[in-house]
């Protein structure tokens, strides 16, 4: 049974909500039937903010997983206890993101021709995307747009002052050193952006050089480490903002923030890491000391192979990765030993969320 308070609140007694109050207009405002809510984009078909803020309840029956409620403008909600529960504890379809373990490229390859006639497979995909930071795609095309294609079966790609897609080859006068033969010590992209381009991914026209592998780093495991192993460290790298900055011929992009972001829970939110691209503000210089020191640190963690995996791609194969989490880089390479040539491009975190969400509750 459950009890009414004042018939503002209904306060379980007993089941799963023991102990939790929950109000009437709360209740109210999650009427799901037609008359109260679009059955295709689930959206109120009513103002809010307009309800009598005195609604109270008149009269309910809660039995098992059912609670039925008559309210006192006259309108009857029939409600499932495990949406409220789902709602109350902000439970997610989303599994918990995992740090890697040793075996992580092991689970990481996906077969694209599968993908493309397995809804199971497509899910799977995209859940191990959640968990772990990345996915690595086998048997794409070898075209170039080839990227752009699987992007848009996503949702939107994102544009910035590189283009709609960006070549990564070795060229004279590049506007940033991935268009070089140089290796890149692990980084995240764009970090001067507002916002920060969340997903990118990077697929293989043809890679005949000698060298050149790609490499990721998980950030939310090196996170993990420095929180449980150097506080101090931890403490000030996720204190300081320090500034972004990026010029190209036509913009000069600028954007604060913390190498290491936490969210309102103190978990871990955002990494944010490219050396030759911050600057640290004037702090004292006790400060600036640690800062310098943590920064340092948080290289050799990044740069250590406890932290990151080294892999190759070939021709026609494809890897998304979340650049809010995970650092990647590549070795060097020799252009004159043959052609390697990657295109990428961005899409944003609620593209693929929004996609694995809708797959999931089909």
């Amino acid at each position: 049974m459950s009890d009414i308070v004042n018939n503002t609140f209904i306060t379980f007694t007993e089941g799963p909500l023991i102990g939790k109050s929950l109000h009437s207009l709360w209740l109210r405002e999650r009427l799901s039937d037609k008359k109260h809510l679009d059955q295709i984009n689930l959206q109120r078909l009513y103002e809010p903010s307009l309800l009598d803020e005195n609604i109270y309840i008149e009269k309910f029956l809660h039995k098992g997983n059912n609670l039925m409620i008559i309210f006192s403008d006259g309108e009857t909600g029939n409600f499932s206890i495990k949406d409220i529960l789902d709602e109350v504890y902000q439970h997610d379809i989303f599994p918990k993101k995992k740090q890697w373990k040793e075996n992580i490229l092991k689970k990481s390859y996906h077969n694209y021709k599968s993908l493309k006639t397995s809804l199971e497979l497509t899910i799977d995909m995209l859940r191990n995307f959640h968990l772990f930071g990345f996915v690595i795609l086998t048997h794409m095309s070898k075209k170039k747009g080839a990227v752009i294609k699987f992007a848009e079966t996503l949702g939107p790609v994102r544009s910035t002052n590189f283009g709609k897609y960006f070549d990564v080859i070795s060229k004279p006068n590049p506007n940033d050193l991935a268009y070089t033969a140089l290796g890149l010590s692990p980084h995240t992209d764009n970090p001067y952006r507002k916002p920060v381009p969340g997903i990118q991914l990077l697929h293989c026209i043809v890679n005949d050089a000698e060298g050149g592998n790609s490499t990721l780093v998980d950030g939310l495991k090196i996170t993990n480490y420095l929180k449980k192993n150097e506080k101090h460290y931890f403490d000030i790298l996720t204190s300081v903002e320090i500034l972004f900055h990026f010029a190209d011929k036509d913009v000069v992009l600028q954007n604060w923030g913390r190498l290491i972001e936490l969210d309102s829970k103190n978990n871990f939110k955002q990494i944010r890491f490219s050396g030759r691209l911050d600057y640290v503000p004037a702090l004292n210089p006790e400060q600036l000391t640690l800062f310098y020191q943590a920064r340092k640190r948080l290289y050799e963690l990044c740069t250590s192979k406890d932290f990151m995996i080294n892999f190759r791609l070939e021709s026609g194969m494809l890897v998304m990765f979340d650049n809010h989490r995970l650092l990647h880089g590549r070795t060097k390479y020799d252009p004159s030993s043959g052609n390697r040539h990657l295109q990428g491009c961005y899409i944003e975190h609620d593209v693929v969320e929004g996609k694995l969400r809708r797959l999931l509750i089909k």
